[in-house]
């Protein structure tokens, strides 16, 4: 989450007028994450989520990403649900940007995740891909290997000062993943960015997951790696199989890896370390100043993909614990 565009008073009462929400008590930005512009509205009726999608977000794309959540919200997923107005569009315009209001979840997201906080995890992303195997739409991984390479050398070409060894550790990296990306894995929606900050915990229990905006049609195990990287690294970058192996195990006890799945699963983690590196990369480079948004640090996954490059066997990720 993150606030780009600027919505005035006078613009958010007239937009709520469209909707049965009650009387406006406050709003205010929400400044973390880096993709859309989010608000938390407060009317007498309760709280929401306004969304305004900024210019990384697709238009095309959105209608998605909408039905997903509701779909999803239908199979028992707690997530944010669209909320349509009168007229039963959920889809609007505000501040000269596609923008739609959600349902409010209770619950934090967790700075520090323990062994617990994984095992939800793994239980809810299985559930996640259980549900979303009859969801009709499709949408392709916008961010997958084939779009690493572009993405590399725009961010090589947006820094103000490049790193010349990261551009080659990188350019090396992307060579060995392009040569050697799995085929043929079992697919279907997955959410493909289930960061902590997009986990709602109550006390240890898991309350909700948010930012679907990078939901798309790839492999279950690609999500599980991500996972893998956003979750079993301590602050100092150290991998915590004690952590991996509760996440795995959570998972595999609604959906077992198939052994194709295990063996891919050191490559896949790669892949989504570099992912995120170079998303960090590019927006560190090109955030403008003055921008309401924290930026991330790309070293992390720097780091984290070093270590990923030295596995050996998927047992190192703590399946046989």
């Amino acid at each position: 989450m993150a606030v780009y565009t600027e919505i005035g008073d006078g613009e958010l009462q007239a937009f709520l007028k469209d909707y049965e929400l009650g009387t406006l008590l406050a709003f205010k930005g929400i400044a973390e994450g880096v993709e859309n512009s989010n608000y938390l509205l407060h009317t007498d009726a309760g709280f929401y989520i306004l969304t305004l999608y900024e210019r990384r977000v697709k238009a095309e794309d959105l209608p998605f990403f909408l039905s997903l959540l509701e779909h999803l919200a239908a199979r028992g997923i707690v997530c944010p649900t669209p909320l349509k107005g009168r007229d039963g569009v959920a889809l609007r315009e505000l501040g000269g940007r596609p923008a739609a209001i959600f349902s409010f979840l209770d619950g934090m997201w967790v700075r520090r995740p323990q062994t617990v906080h994984c095992a939800e995890l793994g239980r809810a992303l299985a559930q996640m891909h259980e549900a979303g195997r009859d969801f009709p739409m499709h949408r392709a991984n916008a961010l997958t290997v084939a779009d690493w390479r572009p993405l590399h050398e725009r961010a090589y070409e947006a820094a103000s000062e490049p790193d010349e060894s990261l551009h080659a550790f990188l350019s090396d990296e992307l060579d060995f993943l392009e040569n050697n990306w799995p085929k043929d894995l079992p697919s279907g929606v997955i959410h493909a960015d289930l960061f902590p900050d997009n986990v709602f915990f109550l006390g240890d229990a898991m309350s909700g997951l948010i930012d679907f905006y990078f939901a798309c049609n790839d492999f279950f195990a690609y999500d599980l790696a991500i996972c893998l990287n956003a979750w079993c690294f301590e602050p100092e970058t150290t991998f915590n199989v004690t952590k991996a192996h509760a996440l795995l195990s959570a998972y595999e006890k609604s959906r077992p890896l198939t052994q194709e799945e295990r063996e891919a699963l050191p490559i896949l983690a790669r892949g989504g370390a570099l992912r995120f590196l170079l998303t960090r990369l590019y927006d560190w480079n090109t955030t403008p100043p003055g921008a309401f948004v924290t930026r991330k640090d790309p070293g992390e996954f720097v780091r984290k993909l070093r270590f990923h490059r030295s596995v050996r066997s998927s047992s190192e990720y703590g399946f046989d614990l």
